[in-house]
């Protein structure tokens, strides 16, 4: 063998063992790819449930919130009636007070009204008694 031969010999090894090389990686490309395609089909099946799902939740707040409103709207006449009583309560107090400062002065006056009365007694019987001693 002569020398140009040996180095094609070398040439044709290292081109047969770069195939193999190339051939190997291009085989693990292959099932990469494979996995990475069967990763987005899940991927892809998983989202399409999870937006069905999250469909229905947001469906199912919906009917919640339509029936809370539906309660708040009932039970607003409650809290309507709630706040005139509060206010009737309070227009109450008010008149009481005032009732009560009129019987206060009443008081007040019928107590003058009568500790004059006491005195105008007293001092009659005083008179009467003094008249009395006189004549006898």
């Amino acid at each position: 063998m002569t020398g140009g031969q040996v180095a094609g010999l070398i040439a044709a090894i290292a081109v047969l063992i770069l195939v193999l090389f190339i051939g190997m990686f291009l085989m693990k490309l292959n099932k990469t790819l494979g996995e990475l395609n069967h990763s987005m089909k899940t991927m892809t099946s998983d989202v399409d449930t999870i937006s069905h799902q999250a469909e229905n939740i947001m469906a199912n707040a919906n009917e919640l919130l339509e029936d809370v409103n539906k309660k708040v709207a009932t039970i607003d006449p409650v809290f309507q009636a709630a706040a005139d009583l509060g206010e009737s309560v309070s227009d109450l107090n008010a008149a009481t007070r005032k009732l009560t400062d009129r019987v206060s002065d009443t008081v007040k006056t019928t107590a003058k009204t009568s500790l004059a009365a006491r005195v105008g007694k007293t001092a009659f019987d005083l008179y009467r008694s003094r008249s009395h001693k006189h004549q006898d």
